[in-house]
């Protein structure tokens, strides 16, 4: 009979993000028990027993009575693995209270995998190693791409650590690339894609929507890396066409975003929707005609994967690994980072297909999505990976 694994997977927040809920739920049902540790947001309850939530709440009082608990529970049991790691913490200097209520459950539980979502975090878990707990951590988009770039300290603690992991999960095969920069071992990484629940998708339309004029929407928080200052341009470029649209982002805009739109007199084109519940975003995308990603860095966007589910038209920047499943004029279309001339172009040219065309490439988009990026090979192939270690 196979050993059940036991494995954590870390956010430090419960519940975490909702593809790494996914996740958390398909090991569960695969006979893997999964363990959560970290912060609670808020209270969170499983349907499956095989997922133990061992977080804290964020106040003095709990996280007293939680490192008391672990504390009493190691010192009475596991003695000498206490001593080991606090001598580990006392030379790492990581000996005070706050990292106690982090990792005294870790090694009072004891699982099999220890599984980082964060690669900023990698340097504080790799104690686990000196425990036969085996580290595997996450690649994924601003912690790969660009966060390194700007932080040398952080390059250099990627650079000393990425080679004591034990595998890596990268989202695409372009971070998984990056990620080598920093010392990361090719051979122990692997990709598997971000999967979606295809259920929620099963009610797609699959009729095209009959706006008056062309509807564009963009999901994402106001960041710099979402590209909102080229599509904005992109969209001045289309005024002075007399081309009509209405743009839609939904995640808010920043000061300088506002100012933007001000100024280029697309106030009465754009509408800004602030942070909304996933089934609103999905109504939302199923009403607009064409999903933008502008983005000048991006893993896989989950957005576009949800958009094809959905029977959307895409258009997206080449930014990291979106041609990995964007195939421009069959599925989807691409365009380069930053080129707000051919961002115009290539939404004239979709406004323009026929519905034949049009219904060609969401089928496509829908197999590549079938094929790629389900919730079963992401489950599947996660599970691989753990075992192979």
């Amino acid at each position: 009979m196979n050993k059940t694994l036991k494995i954590a997977i870390y956010s430090g927040e419960i519940p975490s993000t909702t593809f790494i809920e996914r996740l958390i739920k398909g090991l569960s049902e695969k006979n893997c028990q999964i363990i959560l540790f970290g912060g609670l947001k808020k209270r969170t309850a499983y349907a499956s027993k095989n997922i133990l939530v061992k977080g804290y709440k964020r106040n003095k009082i709990s996280k007293g009575i939680y490192l008391l608990y672990y504390t009493l529970l190691l010192t009475l049991f596991k003695h000498k693995d206490k001593k080991q790691l606090d001598n580990i913490l006392k030379a790492q200097s990581k000996n005070d209270l706050y990292d106690k209520v982090k990792y005294y459950p870790v090694l009072w539980h004891k699982p099999d995998v220890f599984h980082i979502q964060w690669a900023k975090g990698v340097n504080e878990w790799l104690w686990v190693q000196s425990f036969g707990i085996k580290l595997v951590l996450s690649l994924r988009g601003a912690h790969i791409n660009y966060s390194p770039i700007a932080n040398q300290d952080l390059a250099n603690t990627y650079k000393a650590s990425f080679p004591k992991v034990d595998a890596f999960h990268a989202v695409s095969k372009a971070i998984a690339k990056e990620a080598t920069k920093y010392g990361a071992d090719i051979n122990k990484i692997d990709v598997v894609y971000s999967g979606l629940d295809l259920d929620l998708f099963k009610n797609a339309n699959d009729n095209l929507p009959e706006n008056e004029v062309l509807q564009v929407i963009s999901v994402g928080r106001p960041h710099w890396k979402k590209g909102y200052a080229y599509a904005l341009d992109a969209f001045k470029l289309l005024l002075d066409q007399n081309f009509q649209f209405k743009y839609t982002i939904v995640g808010g805009v920043n000061l300088e975003l506002q100012y933007q739109i001000e100024e280029l007199g697309l106030k009465p084109y754009v509408n800004v929707i602030n942070h909304v519940s996933f089934d609103e975003v999905q109504r939302l995308i199923k009403s607009s005609d064409l999903l933008l990603l502008p983005s000048t860095e991006e893993g896989i966007a989950n957005v576009v994967l949800e958009a094809m589910a959905n029977g959307k038209l895409v258009l997206t920047t080449n930014c990291g690994g979106m041609e990995e499943t964007v195939i421009d004029g069959e599925n989807g279309f691409v365009i380069p980072i930053r080129n707000t001339t051919e961002m115009a172009s290539k939404i004239i040219k979709v406004s323009n297909l026929s519905n034949q065309e049009k219904q060609q490439i969401i089928t496509n988009a829908r197999e590549i999505i079938h094929k790629q990026h389900t919730n079963d090979l992401m489950v599947e192939g996660m599970l691989q990976l753990y075992q192979s270690i």
